[in-house]
């Protein structure tokens, strides 16, 4: 007998496995069959079918008579609805039907019901009188549940209905027979219900009704036999104690605050004294310090003996407790209060074990969670503590706390700490350096929770960190930390890492803040490299996007023109012309960000051409994104010195509707062309209905022109000096010529740097000046009198009109051309052919207008020239 042959084998094989997935197709159908018998036969689908001719009205009431309960729940979630279409017809035949069926229905089907009331009522379908008469006897009627769930659901939309129902009904449908309900004979939930609505219906009346029919029950049910009750109406003593006035409140609330307190109950104690707590502003100095303070007193000597839920609401209220009693302590007391605050802060951090948490019996595990909770509630309540030793006395007092709060081993109480930094750091003020450790070490916190929690303020932070929390701008104080652009650039390393792309997101956003608290280099050398590569690598659109737009802004306040080609270029070359489309789709992006925070001229200059030459980009998704952004990229354009841009657009557009293939893009280049036709364009002087744009624009780009002229004067005083800036004067430069990050408020108009009167240094400030007063007398000039262009092809005919003044500007040579030649080809081309008086009136009184303006700026420049000279 021969051995089977290979392929034999593997035929066997393959249908043994074929063999065994039948068998496996065929346990599939087995259990299949139970499910196959669970599906509803004929007669069950001919009981469920409903004649589709009924209107909604007639197949509710069917439904609620004869339908099945999944039926019946339906139609009440839909009772909001029903009435906003047919209210009469809905209250008159559905709402019976309603009742009828709640009388006999399930948790699910009271559950929808009682949403569906609360929701009719706050629609206002009806008014409050016809919801009262029609709805309120049924949820008075299921208040007493015997399920927790639907007796807590009707209660509280009773509690919304009492807001608006008027007093008389409230008197006879509720509170009369709510004296019955809080009797102790009534039944435990009877009485917890009455507490309820005691409370609420105290804002409803007035203080003598109060006192003749509200607090004689209130007073019982304090009383109470139950711990629970006497909890429950504990706690509503609050709302009580706002709608009776402050002198009731004196002689019926804080006694019987001051009693529950005394209770053996320790849920009751809780409730009194977290009731008093949120009491204390009502209360006088007096009735604070000789009554409330030795009860707040007992109970924190009590608590650690005690349950540690006391603790927990202890530490939660410890804040508002010291503020509200602030200025009747005594020194001693002043100090035992700090002492027990920052014993909470430690506590269970003393018990250290070194078994295994496996090992832990479960009693001392809930202890530990019990000992974090007051941990994170004191971290909460640390700004309030700063309050109460004074923010002078931070580092003696509660620095040690603080630093303990941040290197804290739990995760939430380093969280809560993290949102709490910036309310800390405003606080201190001028002391906000005590903290730059601790920024760091939340910086390169562990778990991303922190950090996230901590970067939602980070540019507030900084801020106050760079200057000292001094509103006026001194000496940057972060150089005296010189770990927080590594602690920075480690934090956005870490995010990128994890898989929370969110943060990574956000910390990107708030990296813009960078340019007004480090250098430019920094920013150049540790971030903006780091940009390029996550537009470049990351997979995550919006992290691109965040990336993209700070990376716009790193180069809008980037104050060397070497780095700043060198990133422009990188950003054409390496996204605008890369080799991938998902790069030069980035770039598109790029683009948008550059409209929004650079001026048009600045996109004009670098970014215009190679934007629309993707126009021919052989990608459609690339294309697209294209054409959507050409009504922007038309905005920044500027008429007539921008012309010949525009006549590159329109080509690109006219190529794209011709040899466009792809239908998505043509249809989207059709809508495009109907917007771009419709846009107006804006012109080179300021017009009335881009006033605003225009004068954004202009602010823009004198920054932009400022930068340039401080990296100018900064050069020159390297080169005189023979030395480099110090890093105190570069520093002062930098922050003098920084603006915020979003749209600029203002503009600085003088050159910062020395103020010293040597010749040199006068010289040199004059001479920025001079260039300046060049530029915005440039475009002064541009925006009225048309392109230079045009103007210097007659320079050669306006020689003998030019003054031969040694250093005087291009711009007024400029001016004096543009004068001859508007003369020469406006105005007398309009008189050829008629001599009127009026033509020669009009154009002497125009050459007259163009005359002055351009020769006053002559002027003023030729006396800014002699004066350097």
């Amino acid at each position: 007998m021969h051995p089977p042959s290979p392929a034999a084998a593997a035929m066997d094989f393959s249908q043994n496995s074929l063999f065994g997935y039948m068998e496996d197709l065929q346990e599939l159908t087995i259990i299949e069959r139970p499910v196959r018998r669970s599906l509803k036969t004929p007669e069950e689908i001919e009981r469920l079918t409903v004649d589709e001719d009924l209107s909604d009205i007639e197949r509710a009431v069917y439904l609620l008579s004869a339908g099945q309960d999944i039926q019946g729940t339906s139609v009440i979630a839909n009772l909001p609805f029903l009435m906003r279409q047919n209210p009469a017809e809905t209250l008159r035949r559905v709402l019976p039907k309603v009742r009828e069926a709640l009388h006999v229905a399930g948790v699910e089907m009271q559950l929808t019901a009682a949403v569906s009331f609360l929701t009719i009522l706050q629609d206002e379908s009806v008014s409050a009188h016809t919801y009262a008469h029609s709805f309120l006897q049924v949820i008075l009627l299921h208040l007493e549940h015997r399920d927790a769930g639907v007796s807590n659901a009707w209660l509280e939309t009773l509690l919304s209905v009492i807001e608006v129902l008027p007093k008389d009904t409230l008197r006879h449908e509720i509170l009369n027979p709510l004296v019955s309900k809080a009797q102790l004979s009534q039944t435990v939930q009877s009485r917890l219900v009455s507490c309820k609505i005691l409370g609420k219906l105290t804002n409803k009346f007035d203080a003598l009704a109060i006192k003749r029919e509200i607090l004689p029950l209130v007073k019982s049910l304090c009383q109470d036999v139950e711990h629970e009750v006497r909890s429950c109406m504990c706690r509503q003593l609050e709302n009580i104690a706002q709608g009776i006035g402050t002198e009731l409140s004196k002689s019926v609330v804080l006694p019987e605050l001051i009693e529950l307190s005394r209770d053996e109950g320790s849920s009751v104690r809780l409730a009194a004294f977290e009731t008093l707590v949120n009491l204390l502003d009502i209360f006088d100095t007096d009735d604070r310090s000789q009554t409330i303070l030795p009860v707040v007193k007992s109970f924190c000597e009590k608590s650690f003996k005690a349950d540690e839920s006391i603790l927990i609401s202890l530490s939660f209220h410890l804040g508002k407790l010291c503020h509200g009693l602030y200025g009747i302590f005594t020194p001693d007391q002043h100090l035992r209060f700090l002492e027990f605050y920052k014993k909470l802060c430690t506590l269970g951090l003393q018990q250290e074990n070194g078994h295994n948490e496996n090992q832990i019996p479960p009693q001392i595990l809930e202890q530990e969670k019990k000992y974090i909770s007051v941990r994170k509630n004191c971290a909460y309540n640390f700004p309030a503590m700063i309050v109460f030793v004074d923010p002078k006395n931070f580092h003696m007092e509660l620095y040690s706390t603080f630093f303990c709060l941040c290197h804290d081993p739990e995760v939430p109480v380093r969280y809560t700490i993290a949102i709490c930094f910036y309310e800390v750091s405003k606080l201190l003020n001028s002391g906000v350096y005590l903290i730059h450790k601790e920024l760091i070490t939340l910086l390169q916190d562990e778990s991303l929770e922190v950090l996230d929690a901590l970067i939602d303020h980070l540019p507030e932070i900084l801020e106050l960190m760079s200057t000292g929390g001094e509103s006026i701008v001194q000496e940057n104080k972060l150089s005296s930390l010189p770990d927080l652009v590594p602690a920075l650039t480690a934090a956005e390393q870490r995010a990128a890492a994890s898989l929370k792309w969110r943060t990574h997101e956000k910390l990107l956003q708030k990296y813009a803040c960078l340019p007004q608290v480090i250098s430019s280099d920094q920013i150049y050398y540790r971030f903006l490299q780091r940009m390029f590569t996550i537009m470049m690598t990351n997979n995550v659109l919006p992290v691109q996007k965040a990336a993209s737009r700070t990376l716009c802004i790193f180069l809008r306040y980037n104050r060397k023109q070497e780095q700043r080609h060198e990133v422009i270029q990188k950003l054409i070359e390496q996204l605008g012309q890369g080799k991938s489309y998902w790069n030069r789709l980035r770039f598109l992006d790029t683009c948008e960000f550059i409209i929004e925070i650079f001026s048009k001229s600045f996109f004009c200059k670098y970014f215009f051409l190679p934007a629309i030459e993707l126009t021919h980009d052989p990608v459609a998704n690339v294309r697209m994104k294209l054409c959507y952004l050409l009504p922007k990229v038309k905005s920044t354009l500027k008429i007539p010195a921008d012309k010949h841009l525009l006549q590159q657009l329109e080509m690109c557009v006219r190529k794209l509707l011709c040899q466009e293939k792809d239908k998505d893009v043509l249809a989207i280049v059709k809508r495009t062309v109907l917007e771009l036709d419709r846009m107006e364009m804006s012109m080179d002087a300021f017009q009335k209905k881009f006033y605003e744009k225009d004068l954004l624009d202009q602010e823009k780009e004198r920054e932009e022109l400022l930068l340039l002229e401080m990296e100018q004067l900064e050069k020159e005083k390297q080169q005189n000096d023979g030395r480099p800036m110090s890093d105190k004067n570069f520093e002062k430069k930098r922050r003098d010529s920084k603006t915020p990050t979003s749209l600029p408020k203002s503009i600085p108009i003088s050159v910062p740097g020395s103020s010293s009167a040597t010749p040199s240094t006068s010289k040199e400030i004059k001479k920025s000046k001079l260039i300046r007063s060049q530029s915005f007398n440039n475009q002064a000039f541009h925006a009225k009198y048309g392109n230079l262009d045009k103007c210097t092809t007659s320079k050669s005919s306006t020689a003998a009109y030019t003054p031969s003044v040694s250093g005087l500007s291009k711009t007024s040579m400029i001016s004096l051309t543009a004068f001859q030649s508007s003369v020469d080809t406006t105005g007398w081309r309009k008189c050829k052919g008629n001599s009127s008086k009026d033509s020669w009136k009009q154009i002497a009184t125009y050459t007259l207008q163009v005359g002055m303006k351009i020769c006053g700026s002559f002027w003023e420049q030729f006396g800014q020239v002699h004066q350097v000279s």
